[in-house]
């Protein structure tokens, strides 16, 4: 049975079962111990988290960043790409000294240089169905930073199936967008939480939605929606605040404009959602 590190909303774990800060980590996390939304007990579910990341790329970068510097225990690492200098203008864990570099690699020297506290595992491959049990094994929390569509089906589908939250964003040129799923759950009202599949029921053909690579993207955008991601998962893990679940936050960079977008989960006739 799957031992849960992190809180999750609603639920509130025996934190005197959890390892205690030491001197150094109540030093570092001081400001956070200073919010009562998070406090010592939230710290403590941080260093307990385990959090698996797709993707050490541009949203990737802050994802893990600030998880690092939050004090989240365990971090790990899905890419199987390396470190090239067209990602040097996004991907700010990187940098020029670590050019073909894998990202894994050299995402986790980064983060070591950040925080020694956080323990790494690196997965040098691409996260897909084939691999995603084995992956996520001893996981509490998975985040999507991918830049695929068979990636994000695979991670919900992967998430659902475990029983685990699941952060997942996606951006383009100057717009992005990030949500919360956990489907295995009910809302307040008694209904069941919506899957990915009820926000967008089926990829794009291929090639209609053009890449990163094709059509561009500025670097900032990443950083905006990445950290958002990572502030996500940190209250998916302490319990602060209310998480994105059933809604979808989209950001228009070029009008600094944000906008939430309300969905629920369709309802099944005979087996078929309508």
């Amino acid at each position: 049975m799957r031992k849960a590190a992190f809180t999750g909303v609603g639920h509130h774990d025996s934190i005197a079962a959890m390892e205690p800060l030491s001197p150094d980590e109540i030093a570092r996390y001081h400001r956070h111990i200073l919010l009562p939304e998070i406090g010592g007990a939230g710290q403590q579910r941080l260093k307990a988290a385990r959090v698996l990341v797709i993707g050490a790329g541009g949203l990737g970068a802050p994802i893990l960043q600030y998880l690092a510097a939050a004090g989240v225990g365990t971090l790990g690492i899905v890419d199987d790409d390396r470190v090239s200098l067209s990602n040097l203008q996004r991907q700010v864990i990187h940098d020029s000294g670590t050019i073909g570099e894998l990202k894994t690699e050299s995402a986790a020297l980064a983060i070591a240089r950040l925080n020694p506290h956080v323990r790494l595992i690196r997965f040098e491959e691409r996260f897909c169905a084939e691999t995603a049990q084995r992956q996520l094994s001893g996981f509490d929390l998975l985040i999507d930073g991918s830049d695929n569509f068979d990636t994000r089906y695979a991670a919900a589908d992967a998430a659902e199936a475990v029983r685990i939250a699941l952060v997942t964003g996606a951006v383009g040129r100057f717009d992005g967008s990030l949500t919360v799923l956990k489907p295995y759950e009910t809302s307040e009202d008694g209904t069941a939480n919506p899957r990915y599949r009820d926000l967008f029921p089926e990829a794009p053909p291929a090639g209609l939605v053009p890449s990163c690579a094709e059509a561009g993207i500025i670097g900032a955008l990443t950083g905006v929606i990445g950290t958002m991601m990572a502030m996500e998962a940190i209250k998916l893990i302490t319990g602060a605040g209310e998480p994105l679940i059933g809604r979808l936050l989209l950001y228009d960079a070029l009008s600094a404009r944000f906008d939430t977008i309300r969905y629920k989960r369709r309802r099944e006739r005979q087996g078929q959602a309508v």
